[in-house]
């Protein structure tokens, strides 16, 4: 048995509990463990401890007392020399990719829940023995871990070279789908989990490979030999389909993604229809995002990330590059492996822009604070997020666009794009950590002038963004279209369940001037400015032009804590946002094919 052994059980699929044996062969007198309070990838403390229960310890026969030394730690006394082992299990009912799920349908874990880290040891060989799940033999198991001894429904022994490693290869349990594709060699798995039967698996499969092979040759050219240079032998995707999710989670060789029903492709229409379902290209350009992080965040990462602390927040004011730069890819690739047109990729980029123009809280932190921030604002949004911060997603995708178009435009003889830039940094950093200055060094070794003054401005202040300028510049037409009333009044609004929900209020906004707060339910309004053309029911934000005609002023009926309000309020006359459009004439254009 190796240094540090892990046996995992789902002990009880109605409990939602994971059971979970780790046996220390070369234990500490005093050894301490812990879980993380966090996982790579998603910036938010999470006290995965809060699940772990029924700890106890043993040393041959002997029990012994743990000791509670923080909110996910603890001490054992034990002698040296002889294996500890140490039991306990897990709660498992967040069906998300940061966590862990169990029940008779479907088991998933991530080694962060799981895995209680033994300190002093970290670096050490770490095995899992995953146990077969008696009450369903029809259940299988993936991970990206390397097997040692396993069965053909992949149940048995796995090792990793490190506790790093174990953690970032996360397990899928259950009577999932399973294809297969080579990606310039390289060996792909895609495992599916909840898909209706008219899921067109075979679609999907011929999709991502698209996708893979494009994110392969961007790194390492288009030579034969591409795929000998990935950074993995193989790689897994593990997508969990529900009634209602979004979302992706990067590892070493793998990536945990989770996304409607509804946005899979189907048998009997998709497959002979030349559009896709906007879902199921939400679907392809986050399958491209994470994909991409496997270059762009698992090898090329944060310097601060060179050695994780899992038990404390780790800053970092880069997260604009790393996600922002893999967000501006995602979709580039969609383009370059033929899956979207040019006039569906500026499509993407405008919903971008939009986002961005819509978000006032980038008057107030720039992306790279923002990125530092993220522990505390992107992850745990309320009614004033996009009041206070901005996505770095996002807004780091148009830094991208903008780093990637004056390139474009300033040293087009020479061919130099972000595309090289990227490429520049791969060797540049050895595949390793880097830092804010490596891309100024990249930039400046590249095309012989100081980028210092742009990253500044784009990155590292409030200043808005030469969107325009950039893409005029190179053949896109930025046209005025006329804004819906929920962006004209500056409100996030639901209002699927018959009434108004206001959900958010943005700042400077004609709704935040007549004093409408997140939490009103908008029950109807008074017609003018005494209401002297008539009282209405409002029941759809949708409605209000219709009810208002040429008027503009209106008394709104607003419902707070069950008192009943009386809020003026003045309907802008108009507002726009920007539509973005490919004309004729750019046929042939390079970007962003290419």
């Amino acid at each position: 048995m190796t240094a540090i052994h892990y046996t995992v059980e789902a002990a009880d699929l109605h409990a939602h509990l994971f059971r979970v044996t780790l046996t220390i062969a070369q234990p500490q007198t005093l050894q301490t463990v812990s879980l993380p309070v966090w996982i790579p990838g998603s910036y938010l403390v999470r006290e995965f401890s809060k699940n772990l229960q029924n700890l106890s310890a043993k040393q041959g026969r002997r029990s012994l007392p743990t000791q509670q030394q923080d909110k996910c730690s603890w001490a054992i006394a034990c002698k040296s020399g002889q294996p500890l082992v140490l039991s306990y299990e897990v709660y498992a009912l967040d069906n998300s990719v940061r966590t862990a799920w169990l029940d008779s349908q479907r088991g998933f874990f991530n080694g962060t829940s799981l895995c209680l880290r033994v300190h002093g040891q970290e670096q050490a060989p770490h095995q899992l023995q995953l146990q077969t799940v008696k009450s369903q033999p029809h259940w299988q198991a993936a991970t990206g871990l390397a097997p040692l001894k396993i069965d053909k429904k992949g149940f048995g022994l796995y090792q990793a070279k490190n506790y790093d490693s174990l953690v970032d290869c996360p397990v899928e349990l259950g009577a999932f789908w399973s294809g297969s594709f080579n990606a310039c060699g390289v060996p792909h798995r895609f495992v599916v989990a909840g898909a209706l039967p008219s899921f067109d698996g075979d679609r999907l499969l011929a999709d991502t490979q698209k996708i893979c092979e494009a994110a392969i040759h961007f790194w390492h050219g288009s030579s034969k030999a591409a795929g000998k240079k990935t950074p993995h032998p193989n790689y897994l995707f593990m997508l969990n389909a529900v009634h209602d999710g979004y979302g992706g989670l990067e590892h070493q060789n793998s990536t945990a993604l989770i996304c409607k029903r509804d946005d899979l492709p189907r048998l009997n229409g998709l497959s002979t229809s030349p559009r896709k379902p906007e879902g199921y290209t939400t679907l392809l350009g986050l399958i491209s995002h994470e994909y991409f992080h496997t270059w762009n965040v698992k090898q090329l990462r944060p310097d601060a990330f060179a050695r994780y602390d899992y038990s404390q927040e780790n800053y970092t004011q880069l997260l604009w590059f790393f996600e922002g730069f893999t967000s501006y890819y995602d979709d580039i690739l969609l383009r370059r492996a033929g899956l979207i047109d040019d006039a569906t990729y500026i499509q993407l980029l405008g919903k971008t822009i939009a986002q961005v123009q819509q978000t006032p809280g980038r008057h107030v932190q720039s992306v790279a604070q923002a990125s530092f921030d993220a522990w505390v604002k992107y992850y745990r949004q309320d009614e004033n997020t996009v009041n206070a911060t901005v996505s770095y997603y996002t807004k780091g995708a148009l830094v991208a666009l903008c780093l990637d178009l004056t390139l474009r435009r300033e040293f087009k003889p020479a061919g130099h794009t972000l595309d090289t830039v990227m490429r520049g940094l791969w060797k540049r950093c050895q595949a390793g950590p880097l830092r804010e200055q490596d891309l100024l060094d990249e930039l400046q070794a590249l095309t012989g002038r100081s980028w210092t003054g742009e990253i500044q401005r784009w990155a590292h202040s409030t200043q808005e963004l030469p969107l325009r300028e950039l893409l005029t510049a190179h053949g896109i037409q930025v046209d005025a279209e006329i804004a819906g009333m929920a962006e004209r009044l500056g409100l996030r609004v639901s209002d699927a369940a018959g009434s108004v929900q206001v959900k958010g209020v943005l700042r400077g906004s004609a709704g935040e001037a007549a004093g409408l707060a997140a939490g009103d339910e908008w029950l109807g309004l008074e017609v003018g400015a005494k209401g002297q053309g008539g009282s209405w029911r409002l029941s759809k934000l949708a409605e209000l032009p219709a009810l208002l005609g040429k008027e503009r002023k209106l008394i709104a009926l607003v419902s707070r804590d069950r008192r009943l309000l009386r809020l003026p309020l003045r309907v802008p006359a108009q507002a726009s946002h920007w539509q973005l459009s490919v004309p004729k004439e750019r046929a042939g254009h390079p970007w962003p094919a290419a």
